[in-house]
């Protein structure tokens, strides 16, 4: 199969079928690039991996003909058929786990979610929250007072709030205390209601902050709880509270859990590259334990 830039066309040189799908996924990929979207490498490679795993003639991306949720003035368009998932779990229940490795998007998009509920006045304040945990330091070594301890374990997120809305309306946002960011320590004894809340990083809450974060949702709020089991930076034997919360809470109905996959990882190729290295590495070992 190859593919042929003739300047204003394009080429498909192949077998029938293979190439009649080709043109249907460029053909669908130019509508969605028209509407906004900017499919990365790694959506196409998703496809066809997704397609080659299955057996089955590879699905047209989630996002071609699918219009993205604009609330407020954010714009959130899922990548992959695990965000669509996502994003209808968050739509569906008014508490949401994800739980998938990094690059899948889990954080940035309750993020998303949170921001457009406020911006559009659907709740009075976000609140954006994660585990203080003292992954190989202490925060005791740490320079500064109680705040500049705590900054570093709250910086990706917000690293996330500036990529989505300007510095100076965030700065702004957060002096009012329509936006909150505090470590999940400061959750205890309180009751949020009217809020949209993220627990970021969640596979590092022992059961007993993860009973406490759950009980603080008031009337009118909404939670999502976000994680990677597999970077769980708690001490040996302790019991991660999300992988304790994601199997007690599985049948409850007015609770979404979605697991995503390395299928969902929109970041640079290279991390869908690297979690297979260390899924194929872990294959090995355990083959080999068994021997």
């Amino acid at each position: 199969m190859r593919i042929v830039d003739r300047g204003a066309k394009v080429a498909i040189i192949g077998d029938d079928d293979n190439a009649r799908f080709i043109a249907e996924l460029l053909s669908e990929l130019l509508v969605s690039v028209r509407q906004g979207f900017t499919p990365t490498l790694g959506d196409v490679r998703a496809i066809l991996e997704e397609a080659q795993q299955s057996g089955e003639k590879p699905q047209q991306p989630v996002n071609a003909k699918a219009p993205s949720v604009i609330r407020g003035d954010l714009r959130i368009r899922p990548r992959t058929q695990g965000q669509q998932a996502y994003l209808e779990a968050i739509e569906k229940h008014d508490m949401t786990f994800a739980i998938g490795p990094a690059g899948t998007g889990k954080t940035y998009l309750a993020m998303a979610v949170a921001l457009s509920a406020l911006l559009s006045k659907r709740v009075r304040r976000v609140i954006l929250t994660r585990p203080a945990v003292e992954a190989g330091e202490s925060l005791g070594f740490l320079p500064g007072d109680l705040e500049a301890k705590i900054n570093p374990y709250l910086r990706p997120l917000y690293d996330a709030l500036y990529s989505m809305v300007d510095m100076s309306r965030v700065a702004r946002l957060l002096e009012e205390g329509r936006i909150e960011v505090a470590p999940l320590a400061f959750m205890r004894g309180r009751t949020l209601d009217q809020s949209f809340v993220v627990l970021d990083e969640a596979q590092n809450t022992t059961t007993e902050q993860m009973m406490m974060f759950l009980t603080r949702l008031g009337q009118g709020s909404r939670a999502i709880i976000t994680g990677d089991v597999t970077q769980c930076d708690l001490p040996k034997g302790t019991i991660s509270g999300l992988s304790e919360a994601s199997r007690v809470l599985e049948n409850v109905s007015e609770i979404g859990i979605v697991n995503l996959t390395k299928n969902d990882v929109v970041r640079n190729p290279i991390v869908q590259r690297i979690i297979n290295a260390y899924d194929a590495d872990k294959a090995r070992r355990e083959a080999a334990t068994e021997h």
